[in-house]
């Protein structure tokens, strides 16, 4: 799959109804020059996106490219579509991709520039980097620079004839501006009119975009970037703002920390797959509606003051440390044996499957009958993976076949710490009328065998080796992820127990401060 670019910062976003006390002149250019992209330009300075106009991250290195080619070529480019406000900011209607591809050539900012690091305080996720310093190097040995281009005018012996061929056309080179007349109200219903005709916004974004200003919406924007970027929290009080970037940034080191790296070469792997994903704002609203148990299309009002926000925070850090983490209350589910498939790929939906099991089993004071019942629970969720896809093929989605998946997975507990062997409990399970259109028999797979390793068998591999000689919990025997280790005393501080290595033992932190005492 192409990895997207994340050019977010390069358009900072602004309200629509942003008012100042000179009015905008009334005479507007039909036509946008390379130059008007440069970052000490009046109209850059002036460009603007709507704060619900989805994330320009929608676009891989190849359309990036293919843009900055078809711009010099002077290729056909579509029309971008813009209105003023009254304060004199330009507002993109459509095309904040395209311009943003160029001015990521003409910045030099391809998600790891200097707008970028200013938007994100420097908080770039390596990934992005990659993908960044990929396209970069591409484009600088197959297009070149922009500052070549600049040199071109100045100095055209210094570079290569093609290159000051298309720099003295460049200036002739331009993007037709459509506006749109009229007032705020206008220019949003033109917004979501043109993106949901031309390129449909993606359901999640959607959501987001509608919810920008609600407790949820505003929480789940600040946990996927971490407290960082474009601040939908920033009508807050100044104490208020802190605490929700300080909450979302505890929680988004959690769930996505370390970066994930693929093919898997270790087994310390985030809890929630890669933070730049088109699946992670998915997963990201889905944890937060699900701990604060919203309701899908529950109406909620808008979050005038940011307690909402700062409440819905607040559960989502207890949760988020109680899955992974070093609190004292952490389970530390390890995300290989949870969260990803044989072959390293992340499941989303089996992270929101175990969310609902620790939720449910956390409401009912039975977090221990998990710990009893854990080591083989563990065995039953490896070896017997493809049960839970049965479940959802049977109810045809994963959030309609997740209470049942549940469901699965406590009948488990209970049979496990009724003392039946792993086989034994998942016969009474498929044997159950609940159940029983269940199969532990293999798909038939036709599949041709490759001659090389791919990504997934490579990391399908190490993972099966890797977790054979993985640390485990000396009091629980679960596995042990490294973000979520605590150091136990055998013989209890209270019993007379001393803190020397023969008296030491590695276990989970639930189950060294809560299961053991």
């Amino acid at each position: 799959m192409a990895k997207k670019l994340n050019l977010d910062a390069l358009i900072p976003r602004e309200d629509f109804d942003v008012k100042d006390s000179e009015a905008s002149p009334t005479s507007k250019s039909l036509n946008l020059r390379i130059t008007d992209l440069e970052a000490g330009s009046f109209f850059f300075g002036s460009l603007r996106k709507p704060d619900f106009q989805r994330e320009s991250n929608e676009w891989d290195q190849g359309r990036v490219f293919s843009l900055i080619e078809s711009f010099l070529s002077a290729d056909l480019i579509p029309a971008v579509i813009l209105w003023k406000n009254e304060a004199g900011y330009t507002f993109v209607v459509d095309g904040a991709h395209r311009l943003s591809a160029l001015a990521a050539w003409v910045n030099d900012d391809y998600g790891d520039g200097l707008m970028s690091k200013l938007f994100y305080e420097s908080i770039i996720p390596d990934e992005q980097k990659e993908i960044a310093s990929r396209l970069r190097l591409k484009i600088n040995k197959e297009i070149g620079p922009y500052s070549d281009y600049q040199l071109a005018m100045r100095n055209p012996e210094k570079l290569k004839p093609e290159i000051v061929t298309k720099a003295r056309q460049l200036g002739s080179l331009a993007i037709q501006i459509q506006w749109v007349d009229g007032d705020a109200k206008k220019a949003e219903a033109s917004f979501f009119k043109i993106n949901q005709k031309a390129a449909p916004i993606d359901k999640t974004e959607l959501i987001l975009l509608e919810a920008r200003s609600k407790p949820n919406g505003i929480a789940t924007r600040a946990i996927l970037r971490g407290g960082k970027g474009h601040k939908y929290w920033s009508s807050f009080e100044e104490e208020k703002q802190d605490s929700v970037q300080k909450k979302a940034e505890d929680i988004n080191d959690i769930l996505f920390k370390p970066s994930l790296k693929t093919p898997l070469k270790t087994l310390d792997i985030p809890v929630a797959g890669q933070n730049i994903s088109s699946q992670s704002q998915m997963l990201v609203l889905e944890f937060v509606n699900t701990v604060n148990n919203i309701q899908d299309k529950q109406f909620l009002e808008d979050d005038k003051t940011g307690d909402e926000t700062i409440e819905i925070l607040n559960n989502c850090l207890k949760i988020a440390r109680l899955v992974n983490s070093n609190h004292p209350s952490s389970l530390g589910l390890h995300p290989a044996v949870y969260f990803y498939a044989r072959n390293g790929r992340y499941k989303p939906a089996s992270f929101n499957f175990f969310l609902r099991l620790i939720m449910e089993l956390r409401l009912k004071n039975k977090l221990n009958d998990f710990i009893k019942a854990r080591e083989k629970l563990e065995e039953i969720v490896l070896s017997y993976d493809d049960l839970p896809r049965q479940i959802v093929r049977k109810y045809r989605t994963s959030s309609a076949g997740a209470p049942h998946v549940v469901d699965f997975y406590i009948q488990a507990i209970n049979f496990l710490n009724k003392g039946l062997t792993v086989e034994e409990v998942i016969a009474e399970i498929i044997s159950s009328p609940k159940f029983n259109y269940l199969t532990t028999k293999p798909e038939l797979s036709f599949e041709a065998e490759a001659v090389d390793f791919d990504s997934d068998s490579k990391s399908e591999v190490f993972m099966s080796e890797a977790l054979k000689n993985s640390i485990k919990c000396q009091i629980c025997g679960g596995y042990l992820h490294t973000n979520s280790i605590s150091i136990d005393h055998i013989v209890r501080k209270q019993d007379g127990g001393v803190a020397s290595s023969e008296n030491g033992q590695v276990s989970h932190p639930y189950c060294n401060t809560g299961y053991k005492n």
